[in-house]
């Protein structure tokens, strides 16, 4: 299946969970904020939303300063 993650285009395994996506990426989820289609996601699903063709997914990160 092929997804956009940050407007670059990977092809994955079917099925595979938001965390499984970070995790091959090597992407630490501390500080990361998900949004999947548009729609934030709450970390309590990440690991129980399975991905699908088309998706878009954009990662947000907290950044500290003044």
């Amino acid at each position: 299946m092929n997804i956009r993650l940050n407007d670059i285009e990977l092809t994955l395994p079917t099925g595979q969970s938001l965390t499984e996506l970070l995790a091959v990426q090597e992407i630490a989820p501390q500080g990361v904020a998900v949004a999947l289609n548009g729609a934030v996601l709450p970390r309590s699903r990440w690991s129980e939303t399975r991905l699908s063709d088309g998706d878009e997914i954009h990662l947000f990160t907290a950044i500290a300063g003044g």
